[in-house]
């Protein structure tokens, strides 16, 4: 049974966990508190993937006073060899007497192994302190790892009346600077960001990051462009030696092209399917199977409407500005054919709302990996 302190604690660990938001893909993010009489003799956190686990590095701050310790822990331990050894065996080693868990660890290879070793080694376990708080935080991670496939989460900006920008095109700036500089944090923390050949003609974006913080990533740059028509004079192209980007099109018509962009840095997938309506959920695929588990997508009504219409979306960011426009040809955030009827409209679990000055975010799930 938890106590208040093991609630505190865990928390702790929660927070230590998601100062490497964004930084451990593949692997989840981490936290791990050791406690001795009350105080925390030792703490750490998984900062990237290749490194030295929470617990280790919890482990390695507490010392020999780790004997007869209680930890505490946002994740199960491992308990197979990967890029370090088992986390589980050195907490046996170091004589933990408690370890104090919030959820089970989805990945097969570990699945209650951790557990089991810890309760054969006559330490006394605890599951399920702020297990729904700690599921949240790695539900990348946690799909992830149940699906091969990336964490999709959708952006939309758009002004009161609906629209993504004017009748003429013009979308600069449909929300305020604090809103889009929560959107480079976006960024930051995916590992690619995507959007439809219409977004890249109509506003050259580079899809970097722009924050004033030393820790900055630029996203694995996602276009999906049917008839490769991205311009060889686009900021995506020219800028590709330093900031990869894929391209997904059907079919490659045009060798020579090809090769140029190539010649940049672009790589270039086939998809098949139509030039007019590629097959994205096989890109969703291909991506996982290059260990992209986050991807933030910031494509126009077409793009969208295809990722919402096949279920590709697990998150939504939706920016409402206080600004209307009008105009019955301007585009709205969702195109498609559309549903006829209003019973069938795609229902949103929404998990918050917040305000960025004056512009509205509701974030909410279609589909939900923390549960």
């Amino acid at each position: 049974m938890s106590t208040a302190d093991d609630i505190k604690f865990m928390r702790r660990a929660l927070e230590l966990a998601a100062k490497a938001m964004g930084r451990t893909s593949p692997n989840p993010m981490v936290g791990a508190v050791i406690v001795k009489d009350g105080k925390i003799i030792g703490e750490g956190y998984h900062r990237r993937a290749g490194t030295p686990h929470a617990e280790i590095n919890a482990l390695a701050e507490a010392g020999r006073s780790a004997r007869g310790a209680t930890i505490y822990v946002n994740l199960e331990p491992c308990s197979h060899y990967g890029r370090t050894p088992p986390c589980a065996d050195a907490l046996v080693e170091a004589g933990i007497k408690r370890a104090v868990i919030s959820v089970l660890d989805p990945n097969p290879k570990v699945a209650g192994r951790g557990v089991e070793i810890l309760k054969d080694a006559g330490i006394e376990t605890c599951v399920g302190v702020l297990e729904e708080d700690a599921a949240k935080l790695n539900e990348v991670f946690f799909k992830y790892i149940k699906t091969g496939l990336p964490f999709v989460s959708l952006k939309v900006a758009m002004t009161l009346d609906g629209k993504i920008a004017t009748y003429s095109g013009d979308s600069r700036w449909i929300t305020g600077d604090a809103s889009r500089k929560f959107v480079h944090h976006l960024r930051n923390t995916n590992d690619a960001v995507m959007v439809g050949i219409g977004t890249v003609l109509a506003d050259d974006p580079q899809l970097n990051t722009r924050l004033d913080i030393s820790d900055r990533k630029d996203p694995v740059r996602i276009i999906i462009d049917g008839n490769l028509e991205i311009p060889l004079t686009s900021k995506i192209v020219t800028s590709s030696s330093k900031q990869k980007s894929i391209v997904f099109t059907s079919y490659i018509k045009d060798k020579e092209k090809a090769e140029k962009l190539q010649s940049y840095g672009v790589e270039i997938i086939e998809l098949g399917g139509s030039s007019s309506r590629l097959p994205i959920e096989k890109a969703m695929k291909v991506l996982g199977g290059m260990g992209i588990c986050s991807l933030l997508v910031e494509g126009g009504s077409a793009v969208n409407a295809y990722m919402i219409e096949k279920k590709l979306v697990d998150k939504l960011y939706w920016f409402i500005a206080p600004k209307i426009i009008g105009g019955q040809s301007a585009p709205s955030p969702v195109a498609g054919k559309g549903l006829e009827l209003m019973r069938d409209a795609i229902e949103v679990e929404t998990s918050g709302i917040k305000y960025f000055d004056r512009d509205i975010c509701l974030t909410g799930y279609l589909n939900r990996w923390h549960c």
